[in-house]
C-alpha cells in the first residue's frame, strides 16, 4: 500500500476549513451552527410527528420507515417530538441562531464580547444533541415519560420502562441549559456594553431587546428546574425518593419546579418571535414601529408577570382551590400586555405601504395564528374550564396554535428576511409564496379539528383508538385522518423550503447590501458580512438622527426616531 501525501496547500486548506467552520469564534459562524443544527433536529421532530400521527389515523398499520407502533415507542415518539421542538429547535434557532447572528451586527460591533465562551456554548449544545440521539438507541429505547417528565413515571424504576433513556434524556436537557446560560451571558453583556458609539438605549432595535429580555427570563427561571433535575436524576439512579410518595417524596413538587421554569419558557421563545415580527412589519409597511417605548416596557412587564402564572398548569393536581383563583387572575392579567403588543403591531400596519413579500406574509400569519392560540388559552386559564379540558386534544391544539407560530412561522419569517444578509443572495419569492400557503393552510387543517375533538372529550394519551370503540365512531376518527393527511401535506411543502433555501445559497440572485431598504445597522455591512462585520465600525450621529459610517453618507436611522 502506498502512502497518500497531502500537499502543503491542501493541508492548509483543510486546516482552514476545520478552524473556520468547526472551531470558529465568529458570532456569524456560531449562529449558522445553531441554525443548521436546529434545522436538522426539526427534521427529526417532524419525522416523529409523522409516525405517531399515522398511528392515530390508521392504528395497527406499519408506518413507512418505522414499522409497527406499540404503546412504548408511541410514548417515546410524542415525548421526544415535544422536547426536540421546544428545546432543540425553538430555543437554538430563535434565541441562539438569531441572537448570535444579529446582536453584534444590529448593535454595530465586531463580535460578541466573549467569543470563546460563545464557541463553548455551541459545543456544549452539540454535545446535548448527541446525548439525546444516543438515548434513542440504548437498552429499553428512548425516554417515554412525556416532555414534562412527570414522576413517578420518570423517577420510579418500577414504572419507568426506559431508565437508561430517561437518564440520558435528562442529561441532554441539562447540557442544553448550560449552553444557553453561557450564551445568555454573552448576549446581555454584548448589547449593554458594545453598542455603536452614539446608540442610546432607546435606539436599540426591538428584536435585540426581546432576545436579551428572553435571555434574562431564562437565566432567572431555570435554576429551580436544574435543582429539580438533579433530584430527579438521583431518584432515577439512586432511588432516593425526592418525588416518590412511598418514600416521603412529593411528585407535585416536580410540577412546581418544572412549571416555574416552563411558563416563563413560553415567553423565552415568544419574545424573540415577536421581535422578529416587529422588524419585518416595520420594513414592509414602510413605517416606524408604533409606540416603541410602550412595546419595550410591555415586554419587561410580560417577563415579570410570567413568573406568577405557572400553577395554571396544575389546576387538577390537588392545589388549594383558593390558590387556583389567584393563578386564574394572573393568567388573565398577563394576557393584557400581550394583547396590547398585538394591537401595537396592527397600528404599525395601519396606513402603511404594505408589501406582501414572503417574510411579510409569514409575519402577518404569525400575528393571526398566535391570536387564535392566545384566545383559546383564556379557556384553559380559567380553572373551571380547565378541569374539563385538561389533557384533552383541546389543550394540544391550543399549545400548537401558540408554539407553531413561534417556533415555525416566525422562524420562517426571520430566515426569509435575513437570508440575503446571511448568504448574500435572495431566496426565490415565488417558491416562498408556494411554501407559505403550503404551510399555513395545512397547519390550520391539522389543529382546528383537534379543538373539536378536545371539546368532545378526546384524551391525548391514547395511542390506539381501536381499544376505545366509542372514540372511533363516526366523524371523530374522520377528523383524526383529516389532521394526519394535513400534516403529511404540510411536511411535504417543507421540501419546497429546503430546496429554495439550499439552492438559493449558491444560485440565488445577488442581494447587495440592503435589498429590503431596511433601516437597521446590519444592512450597512456587506452581504454576507466579513469577519469583523464592518470595515470601520459605524457611529450613530444626531442630529439629524442618522446612522452613518465615517467617510460615507447613509440613509439609516434609529427605528423609533424617524419615519
Amino acid at each position: 500500500m502506498g502512502t497518500v501525501h497531502h500537499s502543503p496547500a491542501s493541508q492548509s486548506r483543510l486546516a482552514s476549513i476545520w478552524h473556520r467552520y468547526l472551531f470558529s469564534t465568529d458570532h456569524k459562524v456560531i449562529g449558522m451552527q445553531y441554525l443548521f443544527t436546529g434545522m436538522a433536529m426539526a427534521i427529526i421532530g417532524g419525522f416523529f410527528a409523522y409516525v405517531f400521527r399515522m398511528q392515530l389515523a390508521f392504528p395497527g398499520k406499519e408506518v413507512l420507515g418505522y414499522g409497527l407502533v406499540n404503546a412504548n415507542n408511541y410514548n417515546m415518539l410524542i415525548t421526544n417530538h415535544g422536547a426536540i421542538m421546544i428545546f432543540w429547535v425553538a430555543m437554538p434557532v430563535l434565541i441562539a441562531a438569531f441572537g448570535n447572528y444579529l446582536i453584534p451586527l444590529m448593535a454595530g460591533c465586531d463580535d460578541m464580547v466573549f467569543p470563546r465562551i460563545n464557541r463553548l456554548s455551541y459545543q456544549i449544545f452539540l454535545l446535548s444533541v448527541l446525548v439525546l440521539i444516543a438515548s434513542f438507541f440504548v437498552a429499553g429505547g428512548g425516554f417515554g415519560g412525556a416532555w414534562t417528565s412527570y414522576p413517578p413515571l420518570s423517577a420510579n424504576p418500577a414504572y419507568n420502562l426506559t431508565p437508561n433513556g430517561a437518564s440520558l434524556w435528562l442529561l441532554a436537557v441539562a447540557l442544553e441549559f448550560v449552553a444557553f446560560l453561557l450564551g445568555g451571558i454573552n448576549f446581555i453583556t454584548t448589547l449593554m456594553n458594545s453598542r455603536a458609539p452614539g446608540m442610546r438605549m432607546y435606539d436599540i432595535p426591538i428584536v435585540l431587546w426581546m432576545i436579551v429580555i428572553a435571555s434574562v427570563l431564562f437565566m432567572g427561571s431555570v435554576g429551580p428546574l436544574i435543582a429539580g433535575a438533579v433530584m430527579l436524576l438521583f431518584d432515577q439512579t439512586l432511588a432516593i425518593g425526592f418525588f416518590d410518595p412511598s418514600k416521603g417524596g412529593d411528585p407535585v413538587l416536580w410540577q412546581h419546579l418544572f412549571w416555574f421554569f416552563g411558563h416563563p419558557e413560553v415567553y423565552v421563545v415568544l419574545l424573540p418571535a415577536m421581535g422578529i415580527t416587529a422588524e419585518i412589519i416595520t420594513v414592509f409597511s414602510r413605517k416606524k414601529l408604533f409606540a416603541y417605548k410602550t412595546v419595550l416596557f410591555t415586554t419587561i412587564a410580560v417577563g415579570v408577570l410570567s413568573f406568577f402564572v405557572w400553577a395554571h398548569h396544575q389546576f387538577i393536581s390537588g392545589i388549594d382551590p383558593r390558590m387556583a383563583n389567584i393563578f386564574t387572575i394572573t393568567t388573565v392579567i398577563i394576557s393584557v400586555p400581550i394583547t396590547e403588543m398585538m394591537f401595537v403591531y396592527i397600528a404599525t400596519l395601519y396606513g402603511g405601504s404594505i408589501q406582501f413579500t414572503t417574510p411579510m406574509l409569514f409575519a402577518l400569519a404569525f400575528l393571526a395564528e398566535f391570536l387564535i392560540g392566545g384566545v383559546t388559552g383564556i379557556f384553559l386559564g380559567a380553572s373551571s374550564a380547565d378541569i374539563y379540558f385538561h389533557d384533552t386534544y383541546f389543550v394540544l391544539a391550543h399549545f400548537h396554535y401558540t408554539f407553531v407560530p413561534i417556533a415555525i412561522i416566525a422562524v420562517f419569517a426571520g430566515l426569509y428576511y435575513w437570508f440575503p444578509k446571511m448568504f448574500g443572495r435572495m431566496m426565490n419569492d415565488k417558491l416562498g409564496h408556494v411554501h407559505f400557503w403550503g404551510t399555513i393552510i395545512p397547519f390550520n387543517c391539522i389543529f382546528i379539528p383537534l379543538f373539536y375533538l378536545g371539546a368532545a372529550g378526546d384524551h391525548r394519551r391514547i395511542y390506539n383508538y381501536e381499544n376505545f370503540p366509542d372514540l372511533m365512531r363516526g366523524h371523530m376518527q374522520d377528523l383524526r385522518i383529516v389532521a394526519t393527511i394535513s400534516l403529511l401535506v404540510m411536511l411535504a411543502f417543507q421540501g419546497v423550503f429546503l430546496y429554495n433555501f439550499f439552492s438559493s445559497m449558491f444560485r440565488g440572485k445577488k442581494a447587495g447590501k440592503n435589498p429590503w431598504q431596511a433601516n437597521t445597522l446590519e444592512w450597512v455591512a456587506e452581504s454576507p458580512p466579513p469577519h469583523g462585520n464592518f470595515p470601520t465600525l459605524p457611529v450613530v450621529y444626531r442630529p439629524p438622527y442618522e446612522y452613518s459610517v465615517p467617510g460615507r453618507s447613509s440613509d439609516f436611522w434609529p427605528q423609533n426616531e424617524k419615519a
